[in-house]
């Protein structure tokens, strides 16, 4: 059974939640309501757990009293509260159940979007030697890391049968379809560090194949 929050274990985690998500927001990475952040709070059983996540259908560039609820390791909220958790909670879920992640932040940008349909047929992103692959804690000379891409099921469900499956120990990110990057790490700084690492090589990707057509 999941241990009681307290109080001030709750405020701290939303606190890291509405820090996070001004940044993200000044970036321009919540496009019309999208994406969603999460913290674990409390212990890290991994059957038995509770994080803090977004609230669905905010606008996270506006800070207000509603942004953020607890819910359980079903994805079901911890209090009463007419605040609905976001659509892919079930994904949070499961990332945190098998990687025992501290923070899990989700954004829908243009170019990991357009780098996941151009590397679809692959089912992952290549990446070869770019500096901020150390950004990961990999630190082989010219590394090569291939970032997995998931179908963009309308039904969660369906995402989150999946994940399992594509997880790669040493890359803690996973992108949908058309859709945006799912990014984590043992607290909210590292999982920060990790989505900003990925939206720069999804950058750097789309652009060398804008120069590199031939090299896909």
């Amino acid at each position: 059974m999941t241990e009681p929050i307290r109080l001030e274990d709750k405020q701290r985690a939303f606190a890291e939640l509405r820090s996070i998500k001004a940044g993200f927001a000044a970036k321009g990475w919540f496009p019309a309501t999208s994406g969603n952040l999460s913290v674990r709070v409390g212990g890290f059983d991994p059957e038995s757990f509770t994080f803090a996540i977004t609230s669905s259908g905010k606008d996270k560039s506006v800070e207000t009293p509603e942004d953020f609820l607890l819910v359980n390791e079903k994805g079901l909220p911890t209090e009463a509260t007419a605040l609905k958790p976001s659509a892919e909670t079930l994904i949070h879920s499961e990332i945190y159940r098998l990687t025992g992640a501290g923070a899990i932040f989700h954004v829908h940008t243009v170019f990991n979007n357009i780098v996941s349909e151009l590397y679809w047929s692959k089912g992952h992103i290549p990446v070869d030697g770019v500096e901020l692959i150390k950004g990961f804690n990999i630190w082989e000379e010219d590394a090569h890391i291939e970032i997995p891409i998931l179908p963009n099921y309308a039904e969660i469900p369906r995402i989150a049968a999946l994940v399992e499956g594509a997880l790669q120990p040493k890359i803690p990110g996973i992108v949908l379809r058309k859709h945006g990057i799912y990014a984590w790490g043992a607290n909210s700084f590292e999982a920060k560090r990790h989505l900003e690492a990925f939206e720069y090589l999804f950058e750097y990707v789309y652009r060398w194949n804008l120069l590199n057509p031939s090299s896909k």
